[in-house]
Formats: C-alpha cells, structure tokens, sequence
C-alpha cells in the first residue's frame, strides 16, 4: 500500500510542514494574548470563501512577496477583542477593528518568526488593512503559493458553526 504525502496533496508550499506548523504556530501563540484558544480544523492549498464578515489583510514582504489574511465572524471578532482588551464589546466599533487588525498583526509576526531562516521567510510586514463586510473578492496573481488554515474558536458562544471559524490564509510569491 502506497502512503501519500502531505507535499503531494497539497504541492511545496501549503504541503511544507514548517510552513503549516507556522500558520497554526502563530494563530495559537497570539491567542494566547486574547485569552482564547483555536482548534485546527482544515488546511487548503486554494483560496476557500471566507465565512466571517471581517478580514484583516497585511503584506508580507522580503525575499519572498504576498500578505497574510484572517477572517472571522462578528461574534468572534468582538470575542477576541474583549479577551484582548480586557473589555466587553456588544457590537462592532472602532476599537474592535483596531483590535482585529493589531490580531493579524501578531499572527503574521508569529507566521514570519516560524519562517524565519526558510526559503519563505520574509522580513517585514505593512500595516494592516480590515475589510467589514461579505462582498469582495481577492483575485490571486498567478504563481503564488498558497495555504490556508481554518480554526475553530470553541470559546466563542455562538450556535452555528461558521460563526466560529477563524480562517488564515497566506499567499507568497518567491523573488
């Protein structure tokens, strides 16, 4: 019986474990500062719809050149925040999305420490932009290289499923 590869399923990229364990590394560490925790639940090598209706988006530039997305609902936004802060949100403000973008930032920091000393490693990151709302779409330019992990927030109080999903996607292209 044959044994198939992660390298094989998902190619070079989102198959490199080191590059998988710094997603999952990054998202899981910089949590920690929101007291909240993520469960691992998927990896894709393609673009997948993002559920939540808040996504933050910062570059990633160096040898290699792309950004960095995080996604999640309302609900989990407002979840992290208030656990980040150490205040209660009810909606979203401006202080939520501040906190949602200071969030991808320490994800892409603890993305680009765990890459540090690979091929894709990349040495500096823009400020961040978060996007509100369902209806946009990125178009990917072709050769970039692709992951993206999705997260369940089990502490996060809400009934459907989508609503607790925190989805990282990075796409790098080498220089």
């Amino acid at each position: 019986m044959s044994t198939i590869q992660t390298e094989q399923l998902f190619g070079a990229f989102a198959g490199d474990p080191v590059v998988i364990d710094s997603v999952i590394h990054g998202v899981q560490t910089s949590l920690t500062m929101c007291s909240a925790e993520a469960i691992c639940v998927g990896v894709s090598s393609l673009p997948i719809r993002d559920h939540g209706n808040i996504t933050a988006i910062i570059g990633c530039h160096g040898d290699v050149s792309g950004f960095m997305t995080l996604n999640l609902s309302e609900d989990g936004a407002r979840s992290l925040v208030s656990g980040f802060l150490g205040d209660e949100f009810h909606k979203i403000s401006p202080e939520v999305v501040d906190g949602v973008g200071e969030l991808a930032n320490l994800v892409s920091g603890g993305i680009k420490k765990g890459l540090s000393g690979t091929s894709w490693a990349f040495s500096s990151v823009t400020v961040p932009s978060v996007i509100i709302g369902h209806n946009y779409q990125i178009a990917y330019t072709s050769g970039l290289n692709f992951i993206s992990v999705a997260f369940e927030l089990p502490n996060t109080v809400t009934l459907m499923v989508d609503q607790r999903l925190l989805q990282v996607s990075l796409s790098l292209l080498r220089l």
